[in-house]
């Protein structure tokens, strides 16, 4: 059993139960908590009100007592640019204890989770494995991609369209119409950003059906998922196969390794250690840049691609080909197993159906992987860039500094041609402390995109990024401005150096006149209360996950 319960205590909760209509039968079942996290404004979870039925229905037909429970599922998009995006971190950590809390709460023997988005998916990943009951995580597919003019857009070029419209490039009709057709349907926005790459991380950790990652919502085949996902977590009460005596380190690193092959969003290095630590097991960046340098970026779409969305990627065979081709070149663990059988199982059931948006190893895209870690007296702990979406001849880069206390300093700025081709932008005091909550710097990013400077421009901060993030944007920055890291100590004109291939990260000051900056510097302080100030307090550094969940 699941859970232990003595006579007086259960024989109380059942009283409750039959309040709701619960029969003596049903009562005696082992309880599966559907911990759906719909709400009316998240695209990506609006649809899971069309599969919440099937799902309650397979369970009790499979000998379960489904119960839905709510918990917060945000969409980061929501509040982008605005004072709201520092929270959206933060709500991982909060997700994950609302997941602790209703399990343990509810003294639940199994959970199915619903979710798809950027926070939602690693707080729910790190509360089931905190818990440690059986668990499947069903996610909510792919929105469709967008058209303006007979092109393809995403909700990410709303923001482009933005700044070529302040520029006189763009005109009012044009924006408007970008932003009326960037999400026609619901779904996860459907580029290699942070969403798919969270719903990968709980397909390839072993939580979610064979597919779920890449499939278009609302189809067929992901209400058909929603019956096998309740199914299989009846099942796995039980057969009593919990978290943790499945998922081990191998499970990460083929997560790691598939990241890194397609490209995945530079949050997956916020997330992905700070879910392990919930397991156990102990990450760092240099382990996610030493697989960099082992496994090929072999799948390209937007943004390390100008066209390619979701929809090709799901048409030429999805996550299940990426590690089809990855197993053939030896790249990943087929062993590896979840709750829905083997890695070995999964490729079986794939085919690579277009060797053009998915390659061999062979013939890959990049020759290492999507994601880098750099270090040097700017960042001598470590700092994030996508790799694979940065054009070869902005590797290197080198220019003066303009540095800003704060994204919307820095975004004035570009809007107002105060930041030339040649600059290297700092933002800083928008780490996970400095700002706090560590919201994204995509909105400066889409503007330099927008402007078409995506090459010509460098981007370094201390906040995070979008994982629809483009262009030479360097974030995660640790130690951050807050805690004094030398990015406190830059001064406009200070010549900052990029070297991407050599993991380079430095700036011409020497130690003496860090030192000496030292004395003189006084931290930027912002206005944080309630939970944003509890989580500044106790939230761990960039590099350790930027969680109150690091021991």
């Amino acid at each position: 059993m699941i859970r232990k319960w003595n006579e007086e205590s259960i024989d109380h909760r059942n009283a409750l139960l039959y309040a709701m209509g619960v029969s003596a039968e049903e009562a005696e079942r082992p309880v599966i908590g559907i911990v759906n996290s719909w709400n009316e404004m998240n695209p990506g979870h609006f649809h899971f009100k069309e599969v919440i039925e099937a799902i309650k229905e397979e369970i009790n037909q499979a000998g379960g007592l489904a119960r839905e429970l709510p918990v917060m599922g945000i969409c980061d998009g929501i509040c982008s640019n605005t004072p709201g995006d520092r929270y959206t971190l933060p709500s991982r950590d909060l997700i994950a204890a609302e997941v602790e809390t209703t399990a343990e709460l509810n003294m639940l023997d199994g959970m199915i989770l619903l979710g798809s988005c950027d926070k939602v998916i690693p707080g729910m990943l790190m509360g089931i494995m905190r818990v440690n009951i059986p668990a499947v995580i069903f996610t909510g597919g792919y929105m469709a991609p967008g058209s303006h003019k007979g092109k393809m857009i995403t909700l990410t070029h709303q923001k482009q369209a933005y700044a070529a419209y302040i520029a006189g490039e763009m005109s009012r009709e044009d924006y408007k119409d970008v932003v009326r057709h960037a999400c026609p349907t619901p779904g996860a926005c459907p580029f290699m950003g942070t969403a798919n790459t969270m719903c990968a991380a709980a397909e390839i950790l072993g939580f979610s059906p064979d597919g779920n990652a890449s499939v278009r919502a609302q189809s067929p085949e992901w209400h058909e998922m929603a019956r096998e996902a309740a199914r299989k977590i009846v099942q796995l009460v039980k057969e009593e196969i919990r978290p943790l005596s499945v998922v081990t380190k191998a499970n990460f690193e083929n997560l790691v390794r598939y990241m890194m092959a397609t490209g995945g969003s530079t949050n997956s290095i916020l997330h992905i250690p700070a879910i392990a630590r919930q397991a156990g097991i102990n990450i760092t960046a240099e382990y996610f840049d030493q697989i960099s340098r082992e496994v090929p970026v072999i799948s390209s779409i937007y943004p390390n691609h100008p066209t390619y969305t979701m929809v090709e990627f799901d048409q030429a065979g999805g996550l299940g080909a990426v590690l089809k081709e990855l197993a053939a070149a030896g790249k990943i663990d087929v062993t590896v197993r979840g709750m829905f059988g083997t890695i070995a199982d999964k490729i079986a059931k794939a085919e690579n159906k277009n060797k053009e948006v998915i390659r061999e190893v062979k013939n890959p895209i990049n020759e290492q992987g999507g994601l880098a870690v750099l270090k040097g007296n700017l960042a001598t702990e470590s700092a994030i860039v996508k790799f694979s979406a940065v054009a070869p001849e902005a590797w290197k880069f080198t220019g003066p500094a303009k540095v800003y206390d704060s994204q919307d300093e820095a975004w004035q700025a570009i809007l107002k041609d105060e930041i030339v081709a040649g600059d290297v932008v700092i933002i800083r005091y928008e780490g996970p402390k400095g700002s706090p909550g560590m919201p994204h710097m995509e909105t400066f990013m889409a503007a330099v995109l927008g402007k078409g400077l995506g090459t010509k421009i460098a981007l370094v901060s201390d906040g995070r990024f979008s994982g629809a993030t483009g262009g030479l944007a360097i974030g995660h920055v640790a130690p951050e401005a807050y805690e004094g890291g030398n990015i406190a100590l830059i001064k406009d004109g200070d010549i900052v150096e990029i070297d991407i291939a050599q993991r380079k990260l430095n700036v011409e000051v020497s130690d003496e006149e860090f030192a000496r900056r030292r004395q003189e510097w006084v931290r930027v302080e912002k206005e944080a209360s309630g939970w944003l100030k509890l989580y500044k307090q106790n939230t761990s550094s960039a590099d350790k996950g930027a969680t109150i969940f690091w021991d």
